[in-house]
Parts: C-alpha cells; structure tokens; sequence
C-alpha cells in the first residue's frame, strides 16, 4: 500500500494554522504542523517531506533563510511560499532562490488545496522520471556525453550490438562523433581486449590503400623494401574500423567484399592466402544508399555490410547536450592551459544552444579551445568569442525578436492610428516570443533582451494576475 505523501505546515499564528489544518482535513496527505524555523529545520532534517508551506514572517529565521538552507541541502522537497498580499517582489525572488510555489494571504480554501495538490502531483512525476532517469538515461557513455534522448537511443543500439559480431554501419555527419561509436561498439562487446584499428578510407592515396588494407611484401612495388602487415592482420581477433569508407575506390570494394565474406585475404604482391578473424565497422558522412544508385558503392558489399544501421545525429539537435560538452571541453582545456576558465556567462550560453553548429562536436570542440587559449578569464564572455560565433547573438535576436518590432511599427504607420496596439502588449509578445525560442529558459531570454530575469519573472507574474 502506498503510503501518504507527507506536507509540513511552517506557521507561527496558531489561528491561520487551524484554519488550513481545516481546509485540509480532506486531503490524503500527512500534515504536520510547526511554529517556527528551527522547529522546521529539525524537522526536515529527519523527516524530508514531500511539500513545505513556508510562511515568510517566522519568529527566529526568515522563510527566506530556510528555503535557501533546503535548496543547499539539495533536500527533494517541494516549497511553497507564503506571502502577503503586498510582497510580490518577495516572492519572485523566492521563486528564483528555487521555491516551486507561492501563495498569497488570506488564503482561500480551494486555493490551497488545488495548490498542494498540484505541487505534490508534480513532484511525483518528477521523481519517477528521476527514476525513470536514473535506470535508463546516461550522461555519459564511453567516449559520449549527452543524455539527449537521439543518444540515449544510440546507447541502447550499442549496448545491444556490442556482444555481437554483426557488421555495423554507422551514418552522420563529419564530426558527430563516428569513431567514437566504434570504439563504444568494440569496448562493449567480447573483443574489448584485443586489438580496434581504425583505417579513414578518405585519407589514404587510393594507390596506397590497399597495402594500408591487406599489407604487402617485400619488393611487391617500388619503396616496398620489406614484408609489411596491413589493417587486416593487425585486427585479427579485434575490430576493422573502416571511417568514410563510401571514399573507396570499385577495385578495392571488390576485394573487400570478399574478405568480408571469408575472412580471407592476400597482401599486396603476395600469392600466399591468410585468414583472420575480424569484426567489421563501417562508417561514412554521405548517404550510402544514394552511393549506390550513383554506381559509387557496390550493392553486394552495402548489404554485406549493413547489418545493423547506427545513425549519429547532428549537434544542432542534441538540446542541452551543447551545453554538456562545452563545459567538458572548457574544463579540460583550461586545466591544460593553466586557466582559470569555469563557466560560460548566460549570453554564451544562448549563442551556443543557437547556433547551427555545421561542423558539430569537432567544431564545437576547436571553438572552445580556441577561446581558452587565447583568453583568460573565470566566465566565457561574448567577446571572447571567435567569428562567427562573435556575432550570432545579434543575428538570433534581431531576426525572430526585432523583425516583430519592425512589422507592427511597419503595419501601424501604413494604416491608421486605430491600429496602433498599446507599448505593453507588444512588450509582452516580445518577452513570451524569447521566452519560447530560449525554451522556456528565462536567464537565457533576460540574456537575449538584455534585461535582469528578475524583470520578467515580475511581468510573468503580473501578467497571471490580470
């Protein structure tokens, strides 16, 4: 049987706390009652509560005090606050210290109950996805850091093809991290102890890549002075990792289609058959169906090969992912650098959840170390920035934010004053459309208009008030 959520009931005027142990006589909860803030703090300490009613005015300590001492604490408990009629400022400042709720004096009866039940339903559903989070979400994963739910569906493909010897052929973008899922593949499964070489099928002169491939023999062709073993025997036992194989040439497909198929092979000038045993991962930037209706890749060695599809998403949609890996990046190139670099300021942090990002992880990367080792500072700064990234904001702000100013001043002066909307609702469109593109984010939507969070967690306020 599941068991009452408890609420604790912070209030040092006896009458008020009768009259909401009243309202909430009905309720299926566990209220305990106490009159001051060391009482509460005592309290919560041994107990953790679901929900706190947090009375502002207490006799010993500020509810002010307690709800910053719970969110320190880190104690997974909900606070609501209770105020005056006259203390919204008050209470917009509790709701940025992290209370979840407020109410105001004198308190109606079906208010309260519709408040502490919501509130408590929340919490419930938050700890499930906590839990939910906890069993299946990972924040990091062999060489990934993310917890985006595009990767958490790449982890779980790994985690299911690791143990396997199925060939796997992994798409994406240059610089989603291809080679790292490789390598995530091949640690995850039987062969992590033996050998993963990786052959960029892109980077090699084709004339070389089949020495590269299978090795060769001495003598086997001008420079050739001795034997050589190729990515084949150096992977026997292990995993062939072949990057941006669609770069390969017919020839060669050929060849490796048949390795593919029977584990065997010859080295360049040699007459001598020699078998391994190989796992295969194969990646490439390019469609690779479209590959082959071009005539570009075999159709043969493309189903040999794809057996298990692995597709990397671009950075631009991973959400707070950027966010991750930039702070990962910035730490571990300041640590390098000597510097002092610990955090982005909230107007880069918009930049870089905005920005496209067209060559993903790996431009996301060199961006941050570029910063790091041409600046020092504690907080990344705007113009610490480097093109085109140094401009981005204005282009994110005046694009979808400006451009509205821009066509209602435009709609107003070709029509007639009658159409001529008042400043505050305007003001309003504004703030609720940055809000909207900074994902609900309001440090991150003060940061695009350039005001205090403050500012429009007060006009929120009023605004549900009219």
């Amino acid at each position: 049987m599941t068991s009452k959520p408890s609420v604790l009931l912070v209030e040092d005027s006896e009458p008020l706390t009768t009259l909401y142990q009243q309202y909430l006589k009905d309720e299926k909860i566990n209220l305990v009652c106490v009159s001051s803030g060391e009482e509460a703090k005592k309290y919560i300490e041994k107990n953790i509560p679901n929900l706190v009613l947090l009375d502002l005015n207490l006799p010993d300590i500020q509810g002010r005090e307690i709800l910053q001492w719970i969110r320190d604490e880190e104690f997974p408990t909900s606070v609501i606050v209770v105020t005056a009629n006259d203390s919204i400022d008050v209470a917009v400042d509790m709701m940025r210290i992290g209370a979840n709720d407020f109410l105001d004096k004198p308190i109606d009866a079906n208010r309260l109950k519709t408040t502490v039940f919501n509130n408590l339903e929340t919490g419930r559903l938050k700890h499930i996805v906590e839990e939910f989070q906890q069993t299946f979400e990972r924040e990091r994963y062999h060489g990934f850091i993310g917890t985006s739910l595009p990767m958490q569906a790449v982890y779980r493909i790994i985690d299911s093809v690791g143990p396997s010897k199925a060939s796997i052929f992994i798409t994406g973008e240059s610089g989603t991290g291809k080679e790292v899922c490789a390598e995530a593949i091949h640690n995850q499964g039987s062969r992590s102890q033996q050998s993963f070489i990786a052959l960029n099928c892109g980077a090699i002169p084709h004339d070389l890549m089949e020495s590269e491939m299978f090795g060769h023999v001495k003598g086997a062709f001008t420079g050739a002075f001795s034997d050589r073993k190729g990515a084949a025997s150096l992977a026997d036992g292990g995993t062939l990792f072949l990057d941006e194989i669609g770069e390969m040439d017919l020839d060669l497909q050929t060849k490796l289609l048949r390795f593919v198929q029977t584990g065997k092979f010859q080295k360049v000038g040699s007459s001598k058959e020699e078998s391994v045993d190989i796992r295969f991962i194969c990646a490439t930037n390019r469609d690779p169906q479209e590959a082959v209706l071009a005539g570009t890749f075999r159709e043969d060695l493309y189903y040999r090969l794809h057996v298990v599809p692995i597709h990397l998403p671009p950075l631009n949609e991973r959400g707070d992912d950027i966010l991750a890996i930039a702070n990962e990046f910035l730490l571990t190139y300041a640590n390098e650098e000597n510097k002092s670099f610990q955090c982005f300021s909230p107007e880069v942090e918009v930049i870089l959840m905005q920005y496209a990002w067209p060559g993903n992880v790996r431009q996301l990367q060199n961006v941050i170390r570029n910063i790091v080792v041409l600046h020092e500072d504690k907080q990344v700064m705007r113009s610490h920035l480097p093109p085109p990234l140094d401009s981005a904001l204005n282009e994110f702000s005046s694009t979808p934010i400006n451009n509205s100013f821009t066509q209602n001043i435009s709609n107003n002066t070709s029509s007639n004053s009658a159409n001529i909307r008042p400043l505050a609702q305007v003001e309003r469109e504004v703030i609720e459309h940055a809000i909207a593109i900074c994902g609900d984010n309001i440090p991150k939507a003060a940061a695009l208009l350039e005001v205090s969070p403050s500012t429009i967690y007060r006009k929120k306020q009023t605004w549900e008030q009219d």
